[in-house]
């Protein structure tokens, strides 16, 4: 079992190299999809995604009750677990939620990123316990502009957070920098060099 963690901007080639470490990683890959179509334009994404995934592949779309991947035969007969992405995950529950963010308190926030908080813990577990291979991307959200309205404000500080538990949970840890992968991670450490590259 191992986590893996690749993380970037928008467009900045993660689900990409994510994908290369699914197939270095093993044949029975199940990919997680966590998007919601909504719009032409997350409709165009989704096509391209789907299509540069191999057709062998298993897909399940969900962000949520991880807890009953045990049931799906896709989940129990693949090597490799590889999600995309976190912070689609993330903007789904805080719609879900119908939270004001506008007017909320903020203990509604704080109970909602619990609630995030726990499904991710319990992938990680669920792959943990059946020695999975786990690949989670997600993007960096904390290095852009400021957004100036709650929601987005909210979503960048969860995202954050998140990601800084994932981060300490995985075993391998990339950043992608316009196509580029920077190991940041290696068997729960960080990198040594050049030992670890």
């Amino acid at each position: 079992m191992s986590v893996t963690f690749v993380i970037g901007g928008s467009r900045s080639g993660k689900s990409t190299f994510a994908e290369n470490k699914a197939r270095e990683y093993g044949h029975k890959v199940l990919y997680i999809a966590t998007a919601v179509v909504t719009d032409k334009a997350m409709a165009d994404r989704v096509k391209k995604h789907q299509e540069q995934r191999p057709a062998e592949w298993q897909t399940i779309e969900m962000y949520s009750n991880f807890n009953t991947l045990i049931n799906y035969n896709e989940f129990n007969e693949s090597e490799v677990i590889l999600i995309d992405c976190i912070t689609t995950m993330i903007g789904n529950f805080m719609v879900d939620s119908k939270i004001d963010f506008d007017n909320c308190n903020i203990e509604e926030v704080n109970n909602l990123e619990k609630k995030i908080i726990k499904e991710v813990l319990s992938l990680i577990n669920i792959c943990n316990d059946k020695n999975k291979k786990l690949i989670i991307v997600s993007n960096e959200t904390g290095m852009g502009v400021v957004p100036s309205y709650y929601m987005g404000n909210y979503f960048r500080d969860i995202s954050g957070r998140i990601n800084n538990r994932i981060g300490k949970k995985s075993d391998f840890m990339y950043f992608i920098f316009s196509g580029i992968p920077i190991k940041l991670k290696h068997r729960g450490e960080m990198v040594k060099w050049p030992q670890d590259f």
